[in-house]
């Protein structure tokens, strides 16, 4: 009976070792870890934006509608909370995907208004709040590469045969990943025209 048990827990113990459950919520945990710093990431941003907005506003008062809007897109951003859940409802992922493409968008018509403005360019708190802006936006981009990465391992292993099971019994199920809004849009080239002179 005492060979029969030891017998039993060896069987157990080898059947669960290659069913993926660790690899599973290695990789589970991955991407939490990969989604936290992209919220790190956008709440940098976020947080640069009131100084920005403040700063642009003393130079382009006139420019009102832009500054209003960069302010309500950052507020629809931070009104969506960011928990490591959110990646696990596809709706809510998508809600803020596109609250932080508005807020990315709203920031970028601020930037085009500024070249409008010699002496805010040369200011020295424009110039480095600008800078830093710019250091947020490629660190967001690696932050949502990783996550991207882990995302991609995890699916993989999710839908991966024997794993599959493993992930059916447990409740796994694959995460959603970042999307481009208009995927034919961006996937034309870009027309460049000098102008020709005549």
């Amino acid at each position: 009976m005492h060979k029969a048990w030891w017998f039993a827990a060896a069987l157990a113990a080898l059947l669960l070792s290659g069913c993926g459950y660790n690899e599973l919520q290695r990789g589970d945990e991955q991407i939490k870890a990969s989604w936290s710093e992209v919220v790190n990431q956008y709440q940098r941003r976020a947080d640069l934006v009131p100084n920005l907005v403040a700063t642009v506003k003393g130079f382009a008062d006139q420019e009102k509608e832009i500054l209003t809007r960069v302010t309500e897109a950052r507020a629809r951003a931070g009104s969506i909370q960011a928990t490591p859940e959110l990646v696990d409802n596809p709706e809510a992922f998508a809600k803020f995907q596109a609250a932080q493409r508005e807020l990315g968008g709203a920031l970028s018509r601020l930037l085009v208004v500024a070249e409008n403005y010699p002496q805010l360019k040369s200011d020295a708190n424009f110039r480095d709040l600008q800078a830093q802006l710019e250091g947020t936006e490629n660190r967001i981009a690696v932050a949502r590469n990783r996550y991207i990465k882990a995302v991609e391992s995890y699916n993989v292993t999710v839908r991966s045969f024997p794993t599959n099971l493993t992930a059916m019994v447990f409740g796994h199920k694959t995460k959603p990943n970042f999307t481009v809004e208009d995927e034919k849009a961006i996937s034309t080239p870009p027309k460049v025209d000098f102008g020709t002179k005549k």
